[in-house]
Formats: structure tokens, C-alpha cells, sequence
């Protein structure tokens, strides 16, 4: 497993009975998990002092303990980020992605060439923030304009605006499908599709059904000297093995290189265990 263990001001403290007690920095979070399906004693003392609760209700759920602010910073190294309690139990960010982030930013840096990557699916830009800090100009992709909005203002926070990052507000498929005819290249792509949405015209998306033409179309906007190209999923029955093989089907057999992949997590302080929160796949164009 790919362990995001170099986090300072994000700890995971404990996990058990179908919940995570996280600290963002000065404050306490406790927030649902599937993938805690323990029931383990709750050793940690602050379990009871969490300073905000998100519980689950009926097909949805609401955070019903909210004693923080609207939102606060936190860093990872010299990245800064805004979290903001939202609505899903979701923060505006992913800690377990930073495993990623360090991986892609060694490759744009030893690279040492101008480097292009697209990011998909982006939301609050944590990919973004890391690639542009290595060096990259980035392309920044997310239907979702509040995400957008979050994404600029923690590159803001980490002192990355200007012409570094480029930013839309667009489905992917049809950017991807705009930029193939415009003859428009990346050297790198980061994409972390969700489990299911629908597209500008309705069209169903369902990760399980679309991720291989997706992964096909977005491998057709590679540069002829790609770097990486980087596959997330949270989706539970998208195994890192099934990612693997998708990737060394649509770039390795066609382009060479090396695909590796695997789950990635978070260390867990409580137990030392390590708590399993996705998958990612890497294919890497060998030099």
C-alpha cells in the first residue's frame, strides 16, 4: 500500500465502528468510513471532544456537531489549503492523495523541461496546488464552479496564481474530445473520476461502464513525450489490479513504460494500522 505517512498538521487518531476521528489542524472531525468496518474499543480521548460530527440519516446525512469555523487552513510542506466541513462528510480535501502528490511532483522535477498536465475531475485542486508547486503549468478541469472557485483560492493560499494554472469549468469528456481535435497535447494527466454523475446533456455516467473509453480518449491527448499519467478511484469494486490492467492495455502496450498500482491510505495513530481509502494507478513513461 502507497502510505501518505509525511502529513504535520492532518493526523488520522483513530478509527472504529464505521467512523474516522481526524485533526485538521487545531480542530477534531469525526466523520463516516465504509471501509471501517471494525468494532474496535474507541481508545482515543478524543472521541468525545470532536469539535464537529457528520452523522449519517436515512439516504443522506448532515453535519449535527459543527463547533469550528466556516473554514481554516492547513499545510502539507510549503502547500497551503483551505478545509471547509461540507456536505457528503466531505472537508475539500483528500490527505491520502498527498502520497500521489509527492510521486508526480519528483517525476515534474526531475524531469527538468517544461512540463503539461491536464488535471481532471479536479476539484479543489490538492493535484493541481502540488504539480504547479514542482514547476508544471496546469490545466485545471471540474464541471462543478464552486470547486473551481475553492481550487483558485488554495492556490492563492499557497502563492500559485498567475499564469502557472489555467482553470475550467467544464464536463471532461467534452474538453478532452475539444482538445483532441485542436491537436492540443499534455505532457501528464491526473484524473480522479467519480463513481457517477451525469454529463452536460444528461448522459449517465457510471464509472464501472465509462472509465475505459474515458482512459482511451484522455491517453489520446498525451504528448509524444509523455511523463505520467496518474488513475484515482474510491469506487469500492474498482480493485488497483483492474486499474493496473486498464492502464497497461490503453498506454503500456501502445507506449512502453510501466504501469504500477496499488491502494493507497493513511496511517492510523491510535493503532498503527494503516486505513485503506482508494486506489491509484501509475503509468510512467520510462526514460
Amino acid at each position: 500500500m502507497w502510505t501518505a505517512d509525511k502529513w504535520r498538521e492532518y493526523t488520522l487518531c483513530d478509527a472504529s465502528d464505521g467512523e474516522r476521528l481526524e485533526k485538521w489542524g487545531n480542530y477534531i472531525l469525526r466523520r463516516p468510513d465504509p471501509q471501517v468496518i471494525w468494532k474496535g474499543e474507541r481508545k482515543a480521548s478524543l472521541w468525545k471532544d470532536a469539535d464537529a460530527v457528520y452523522t449519517r440519516e436515512g439516504g443522506g446525512g448532515r453535519w449535527t456537531k459543527l463547533e469550528v469555523p466556516a473554514s481554516w487552513e492547513i499545510g502539507y510542506g510549503a502547500l497551503r489549503f483551505k478545509i471547509k466541513p461540507m456536505g457528503f462528510k466531505h472537508t475539500g480535501l483528500f490527505p491520502e492523495q498527498a502520497v500521489n502528490w509527492d510521486w508526480f511532483s519528483e517525476k515534474i522535477r526531475a524531469a527538468d523541461r517544461p512540463v503539461r498536465v491536464l488535471n481532471l475531475f479536479a476539484y479543489t485542486g490538492g493535484a493541481t496546488v502540488a504539480a504547479a508547486a514542482a514547476g508544471a503549468e496546469v490545466y485545471h478541469v471540474d464541471a462543478a464552479k464552486n470547486m473551481v472557485a475553492l481550487a483558485k483560492e488554495n492556490a492563492a493560499l499557497s502563492g500559485l496564481c498567475g499564469e502557472k494554472i489555467r482553470y475550467y469549468v467544464d464536463d471532461c469528456t467534452r474538453f478532452l474530445q475539444v482538445a483532441l481535435k485542436k491537436g492540443i497535447r499534455y505532457d501528464a494527466i491526473i484524473m480522479d473520476p467519480p463513481s457517477y454523475g451525469r454529463g452536460p446533456s444528461g448522459e449517465v455516467w457510471k464509472l464501472e461502464d465509462c472509465i475505459g473509453d474515458f482512459v482511451e480518449l484522455a491517453a489520446a491527448v498525451l504528448s509524444d513525450a509523455p511523463l505520467f499519467f496518474l488513475l484515482n478511484s474510491y469506487t469500492a469494486g474498482l480493485s488497483p489490479s483492474t486499474m493496473g490492467y486498464l492502464l497497461k492495455l490503453k498506454l503500456e502496450k501502445k507506449r512502453g513504460g510501466l504501469v504500477l498500482a496499488d491502494e493507497i491510505g493513511l496511517p492510523v495513530a491510535q493503532t498503527g494500522g494503516v486505513l485503506p481509502c482508494g486506489a491509484s494507478a501509475r503509468w510512467t513513461k520510462l526514460q
